[in-house]
C-alpha cells in the first residue's frame, strides 16, 4: 500500500471523551473511507504509525437529521474503526497539545 492510498483510507483521529477512555486500553479511534475493509485499516495505521495492530472493529455511524431555520437537512453517514494496539505500543493523536 503506497502513501496515497494509506492517507485516502485513514481520514483522522475522533478525538472525543469516549475515544479517549480507550486510550487506557490501547485503543485507537479513527475516522475512515465507507469502503474500507479490516485488513486495509490495519495496514495503512501500521505504515503511517509504525506500531503493531491487535485488531480492528469498524462501526458505521448514520448521520442526523437536523433543522435549521425549519429547513431540514441530513448530516452525512461516515464510519469508524476502533484499532487496538499490541502491548507496549502506542499512538500521540493529539500531536504533543
Amino acid at each position: 500500500m503506497n502513501r496515497e492510498q494509506v492517507y485516502q483510507t485513514v481520514l483522522g483521529p475522533v478525538v472525543t471523551e469516549k475515544a479517549t477512555m480507550g486510550s487506557e486500553h490501547g485503543q485507537v479511534t479513527f475516522r475512515v473511507t465507507m469502503d474500507a475493509t479490516k485488513p486495509r485499516i490495519k495496514e495503512a495505521v501500521e505504515a503511517l504509525f509504525s506500531v503493531k495492530v491487535k485488531s480492528v472493529n469498524t462501526l458505521r455511524v448514520k448521520g442526523k437529521t437536523k433543522r435549521f431555520k425549519g429547513v431540514k437537512g441530513r448530516r452525512s453517514d461516515w464510519k469508524k474503526a476502533i484499532v487496538t494496539l499490541e502491548d507496549g505500543q502506542s499512538i500521540d493523536v493529539m500531536g504533543g497539545v
